[in-house]
């Protein structure tokens, strides 16, 4: 569908990175009010806010596909000490409000309020039996900016104007939802520090790709869903729900969040990199040898195949002179051999720069630092001909801006808890 020379797609991109009534307005009059089924009684909802993988839908091969729109908010709590009754009842309500009016799956809404270390350090201590750090640089090449807001909200949905909706309901700007009123906004306890937005799903990225960091070729598949061209999210090469939630104390039943905020180039991945060389540094040289990936990856099925990459990286990046992303990734798991950490990234435009919004889930946040320490490869790096960052998997092509540490409670402590609520 176009109109006025503007497809729907590149209009959805616009009004979700831009925000604000007067985006979801144009939205709704150009493209309708979606098809969205109302939600239900918020006590029926999983105990875990990150449940999300059974209202998602699946791919072709039975992966676990994430909604395909994003909006971040990080948020600062407007009182000083220790938050109140009051406004944790508004909290509930406006959360509540939401819960009610769209069902928990991609085509409705699903949204997570997550809280950062310097949120909980209002109380006397940390969060009870829970690993939640301050963020910090987490390789020798980066020198992030380190978010501090006292909390997150992620808004997730296949429809635009459902994640535009859902926003302006919570900043007290629609008294309705999918036709159910809106019993609390979070305006007054609440104040916005800063908003992210993005978007992951086959055709997406190829339609926004008409940013700063991508050339001007327009090279990325027309079936990609993110913008190095190749699908991820395999759900063999994820952790599960189950693995990354807290098992013990007050916070049982939640998890930790990881978010950073990752500026793409990707003139020489496109240019000058051919597309063996793209493979290998994605998967793995022998991923690239042996023809395995076809496309954008779609025929690997639910995994990416890195158990059939050589297990020794280092010896494998001597020989070969190029360390796969996945294969030096897949070192990070448990003693059984399943992964620690649940991804669910999604790229962006925000800024007419192409970006990678890099959200992780796991029980603590040292496993996601475990896991950024093989994917920088500096073992490879140090003991082979690899460069730190050059053939070292993905990494040149990328360049870390933020980073954040945050606890996602259980729902029913997800409105201002304290850092001991036992």
């Amino acid at each position: 569908m176009s109109e006025r020379g503007i497809s729907r797609r590149e209009f959805a991109k616009s009004a979700v990175a831009i925000g604000g009534t007067a985006a979801l307005a144009a939205c709704l009059d150009r493209f309708g009010q979606p098809d969205v089924p109302t939600g239900t009684d918020p006590s029926t909802l999983p105990a875990r806010q990150h449940a999300w993988d059974g209202g998602l839908p699946t791919d072709d091969a039975g992966n676990t596909r994430l909604s395909r729109h994003h909006v971040l908010l990080l948020l600062d709590y407007e009182r000083d000490g220790t938050p109140t009754d009051g406004d944790r009842q508004q909290v509930t309500d406006a959360l509540r409000s939401l819960e009610r009016a769209y069902a928990w799956q991609a085509n409705g809404l699903q949204f997570t309020l997550g809280y950062s270390p310097a949120y909980f350090e209002r109380f006397e201590s940390g969060p009870a039996g829970v690993d939640l750090p301050a963020p910090e640089s987490l390789a020798p090449f980066e020198d992030p900016e380190l978010d501090t807001p006292d909390a997150l909200l992620h808004l997730a949905s296949d429809h635009e104007s459902v994640v535009l909706a859902a926003e302006e309901a919570l900043k007290d700007n629609r008294d309705t939802v999918n036709d159910v009123d809106v019993a609390a906004s979070l305006d007054g306890v609440f104040a916005e520090q800063d908003r992210r937005t993005g978007f992951v799903g086959a055709g997406l990225p190829a339609q926004n790709q008409d940013v700063d960091g991508i050339p001007d070729s327009e090279p990325v598949p027309e079936d990609a869903p993110l913008f190095m061209g190749f699908k991820s999210g395999f759900d063999g090469n994820q952790a599960s729900e189950d693995r990354v939630t807290v098992e013990s104390g007050p916070f049982a039943d939640g998890a930790t969040q990881h978010l950073s905020r990752i500026r793409l180039q990707l003139q020489q991945w496109y240019e000058q990199d051919s597309r063996d060389q793209r493979v290998s540094k994605m998967f793995c040289p022998a991923h690239a040898d042996e023809g395995k990936v076809e496309g954008v990856g779609e025929n690997l099925g639910t995994d990416s195949g890195v158990g059939e990459c050589p297990e020794d990286v280092v010896e494998n990046s001597r020989r070969e002179g190029v360390a796969g992303h996945a294969q030096k990734a897949a070192r990070a798991r448990d003693d059984d051999d399943t992964p620690i950490i649940l991804r669910r990234d999604f790229d962006s435009t925000d800024g007419s720069e192409a970006r990678v919004h890099f959200l992780s889930l796991q029980r603590a946040i040292a496993d996601f630092v475990a896991t950024k320490a093989v994917m920088n490869g500096t073992d490879v790096a140090d003991e082979s001909a690899v460069g730190q960052r050059v053939n070292n998997g993905i990494l040149q092509y990328m360049r870390v801006e933020r980073r954040g540490n945050y606890l996602l409670p259980p729902r029913g402590l997800r409105a201002l808890p304290a850092a001991n609520p036992a």
